[in-house]
């Protein structure tokens, strides 16, 4: 796999170089007359000519519109995905899905680093005892799945959704932090331990200093160096889950078959066609994806295995979809970033529909600077309180504070009071307990995993397929993939 590595030379001489364009000049400020980038001037820079490079192990995702929801018959008769059409921005998705031997490397330094917290170590460690059934010999896969390197390239599994945003963050950090070194900015630092290592918001903020090889050239008359600001375009945007919605776009992969806006058939599973098995000539009758073809049947038969894997399967396994994408279909399970409710479809945006925001501001000194990092090395953030909120357009008294659930529990209007009655906060909608009006089991923890796997029939494997569990419950058929938001114009450069 190429990624699409820009160097920060390169970005910076695009800064300095004056375009002309119908006899403008794009390195003058169209509204004041003074150069961009001219330390005769004050020194104020604009990069321009800014393209996203592609950070490791994403590939591109043009986004568009397209009709989510469920394709086949709802056998399960949930109705939770009638279909719709939504617009999703571009963006990155893993090529694959993220690896034992990957997860090892982040244990490995968080060990390296944590030296002081070894509960930080232990609460990142996979449940390798998922493999366990009372009435099935899997033993073998409890002590040796995770750590044997026969499956280094298999998806790593046993995480929860909580392990797997920790993962997208500690992934962020390391990308940026190379990001630096291979720009000459920072020198390599193996020594890093405790709250001093290198965080993206950390470094942002001035709350990380490093080994600062040589900082950049500053224009600003006054100052002979600076470090690495957000308005560069050096530092690549986080790392996280990919949303229910970019999920399911990216596993139909409708930019395959599409011609001039018409989506010419709608597609039930990652590939065209309503069949599981390949139709090519050279693989005529092999199977597209890791799933059980029927009852008991797992791999198939000795000397002509179906899909080549009683479990999961290594990640690059069978064809990719036409954006690039692996298994998308069938080996495990992936956790998406959305809080589930049945009834998503009808409340969510037609333009990035997402369920499950959270949203908290930093927190600041009496001066209004950020303040000391935790003892991760982590900037620190709060929840929004109601009179803040109160004082924001878009949180109106009918709005919710934090989580936009539309549960009663994450209102303005709950009180105290309430959740002492109701003797669980986590619950979705407002319940008394002493009546046994209990409304639903649904609330802010339960999140959404889609694709199918290894143990599923084929029925799961339709990207429109739903299903939820609690964020801090882990099996043996749930992984995970990353995500990244694209900045800038959705065509990209690849």
């Amino acid at each position: 796999m190429k990624f699409n590595f820009f160097s920060w030379a390169s970005v910076v001489g695009l800064a300095f170089v004056l375009f002309a364009c119908g006899g403008g000049n794009t390195n003058e400020s169209p509204t004041t007359g003074w150069q961009y980038n001219n330390p005769d001037n004050g020194g104020y820079e604009v990069v321009q000519g800014y393209q996203q490079e592609t950070g490791p192990g994403l590939v591109f995702v043009e986004g568009g519109t397209f009709t989510m929801g469920r394709i086949e018959q709802d056998l399960m008769y949930d109705w939770n995905n009638v279909p719709r059409r939504v617009t999703i921005t571009s963006f990155y998705m893993d090529e694959t899905e993220v690896r034992n031997v990957d997860y090892r490397e982040y244990l490995y330094w968080i060990s390296r680093v944590f030296v002081d917290y070894p509960e930080v170590y232990d609460n990142a460690l996979p449940d390798t005892l998922v493999w366990r059934s009372p009435l099935g010999y899997n033993e073998p896969y409890v002590k040796y799945y995770f750590r044997h390197p026969a499956y280094n390239e298999y998806p790593v599994v046993g995480v929860n959704w909580v392990q797997a945003n920790d993962y997208c963050v500690w992934r962020t950090d390391r990308v940026n932090e190379m990001i630096l070194i291979r720009e000459g900015i920072l020198e390599m630092d193996p020594q890093q331990i405790g709250e001093e290592n290198f965080n993206t918001e950390a470094y942002l903020a001035g709350q990380y200093e490093g080994l600062v090889r040589e900082n950049l050239p500053s224009l600003d008359p006054n100052k002979e160096s600076r470090r690495v600001k957000m308005s560069d375009g050096l530092l690549l945007p986080r790392y996280r889950l990919p949303t229910e919605a970019e999920w399911e776009f990216a596993a139909l992969a409708l930019i395959g078959n599409t011609y001039e806006e018409r989506v010419y058939e709608r597609r039930i599973y990652p590939w065209d066609g309503h069949n599981v098995r390949h139709d090519g000539a050279s693989v005529r009758g092999q199977m597209r994806a890791n799933f059980v073809r029927g009852r008991g049947d797992y791999m198939g038969t000795a000397g002509d295995l179906n899909d080549n894997g009683a479990i999961t399967v290594p990640v690059d396994s069978y064809w990719p979809n036409d954006y690039g994408l692996y298994c998308m279909a069938g080996n495990v399970n992936e956790w998406v970033l959305d809080v589930y409710r049945p009834l998503s479809f009808e409340d969510v945006d037609e333009f990035r529909p997402f369920r499950g925001n959270v949203f908290k501001t930093l927190v600041t000194d009496e001066e209004g600077n950020v303040a000391a990092k935790d003892s991760l090395g982590r900037l620190r953030y709060r929840e929004i309180t109601e009179e803040e909120a109160m004082d924001r357009r878009n949180y109106k008294k009918s709005y919710y504070v934090n989580y936009e659930d539309g549960d009663y529990e994450s209102s303005m209007d709950y009180t105290q009071e309430d959740a002492e009655r109701s003797q669980n906060s986590q619950r979705m909608y407002k319940q008394n307990v002493e009546q046994n009006d209990i409304s639903t089991l649904i609330n802010d923890r339960a999140r959404v995993y889609k694709g199918g796997s290894w143990k599923d029939r084929a029925y799961w494997m339709t990207p429109g397929a739903r299903r939820y569990t609690d964020q801090e419950s882990a099996t043996d058929d749930i992984g995970f993939r990353c995500a990244m938001i694209r900045v800038g114009s959705p065509a990209g450069v690849n």
